[in-house]
C-alpha cells in the first residue's frame, strides 16, 4: 500500500519577536496562514527501516532530514517494528520562511498515522511536532493559527473575512536565510528583539472584520531587520509592490521569500508581469489564492 500527499507550506503576517528565553530559544508570537504551493510525499509500507529518497540532490536523506526524524520518532513513539519508504518531490523553495520542510515533516507525520491505521494518538503526533521544530505543529491543521512559546503553542483560527478575493503574490530571490543567522543578528537590532506583546492579538481582530486596510499597518516581522539590510534586493521587491498600490508587502518568516497581498486574480497577473518586465524572469514566483 503506497499513500501520497501533498505538502503545503506557510507565510508569517506577523512575527514578533519578544526575547530571547533562557533555553536559548526566542519568544515569540506570529500569524501564520496556509499557503497552497506543495511539495509531494509518498509514502509506503516496508518491512524495517526508513528509506528516503529525495528529488532535489541537494538535500540529505538522512537523520539530517526532518522528514527521516519525522519517521524515525513516529516508529519509535508506536512501537512499529515495520519500515517506510519515503519518497519526497520538493517543488517548495528551500530556506525561503515558507516552513517548507516543517510541512514535511508534520505531512510525514500525518501520513504514517493513516498508513498504520492511527498507531499514534493526536496529542503523540504533537508531542513529536514540537519536538522536531517551532513550525511543525502549526502544520498539523490547515487554518490559520496564532502561535506563542517559540512558535509552537497554536491556537486555529478562522480564515480571515478581510482577505476575500485577494491573491497572494510570492517572490523568492533566488538565494535563501540561514534561521540561526538571522535570529542571531537579532542582537544588533534591540528594537527587534524585545516587541511589544499583543501584536498579534491587534492584526488578528482586524483580519476577522472585512477591512484589510484597517489591518495593513498591523504586519511585522522582526527578522526583517537584520535581512533587509544585508539583502537590499528584498527592499527593491518591497518598494516595487507598495509603488504599485499593494496594500501588504513582507518577508516571510527568516526568509527570503517576499509576499504581496492583491486584490483579484487579474491584477496579481498583471502586477507580476510588470515585476518580470523590471527584475527580468530568472526569479521563482507564484500566484495562490488566499483562502477566507
Amino acid at each position: 500500500m503506497a499513500l501520497t500527499l501533498n505538502s503545503p507550506c506557510k507565510v508569517n503576517f506577523l512575527l514578533n519577536i519578544l526575547g530571547k528565553r533562557p533555553d536559548g530559544f526566542h519568544e515569540l508570537e506570529t500569524v501564520m496562514h496556509p499557503v497552497a504551493l506543495h511539495d509531494s510525499i509518498e509514502l509506503a509500507r516496508c518491512p524495517m527501516g526508513i528509506h528516503l529518497s529525495c528529488s532535489d540532490a541537494s538535500l540529505p536523506v538522512d537523520s539530517k532530514n526532518l522528514v527521516y526524524r519525522a519517521a524515525d520518532a513516529f516508529l519509535k513513539i508506536t512501537g512499529l517494528t515495520e519500515g517506510v519508504k519515503i519518497h519526497l518531490e520538493k517543488k517548495i523553495p528551500i530556506a525561503a520562511g515558507l516552513g517548507g520542510g516543517s510541512g514535511n515533516a508534520a505531512s510525514t507525520l500525518l501520513g504514517l498515522n493513516q498508513l498504520f491505521a492511527s498507531a499514534a494518538t493526536e496529542a503523540q503526533l504533537v508531542e513529536i511536532a514540537k519536538s522536531l521544530g517551532s513550525d511543525v505543529p502549526f502544520f498539523l491543521q490547515n487554518r490559520p493559527a496564532l502561535a506563542t512559546g517559540r512558535g509552537e503553542q497554536i491556537r486555529p483560527l478562522k480564515f480571515f473575512p478581510a482577505l476575500a478575493g485577494y491573491y497572494m503574490l510570492l517572490v523568492h530571490p533566488g538565494f535563501g536565510i540561514s534561521t540561526p543567522w538571522a535570529y542571531q543578528q537579532l542582537a544588533c537590532f534591540p528594537q527587534a528583539l524585545h516587541g511589544t506583546p499583543g501584536r498579534a492579538e491587534e492584526l488578528v481582530s482586524r483580519l476577522l472584520n472585512k477591512d484589510l486596510n484597517s489591518a495593513k499597518e498591523h504586519f511585522y516581522n522582526s527578522l526583517e531587520a537584520p535581512a533587509l539590510e544585508k539583502y537590499p534586493l528584498l527592499v527593491l521587491f518591497q518598494e516595487f509592490f507598495r509603488g504599485a498600490g499593494v496594500p501588504v508587502t513582507l518577508m516571510s518568516g527568516s526568509g527570503s521569500a517576499t509576499f504581496a497581498l492583491i486584490k483579484g486574480k487579474g491584477t496579481a497577473e498583471a502586477l507580476l508581469e510588470k515585476f518580470n518586465e523590471k527584475f527580468g524572469v530568472k526569479f521563482w514566483t507564484a500566484i495562490v489564492p488566499m483562502q477566507s
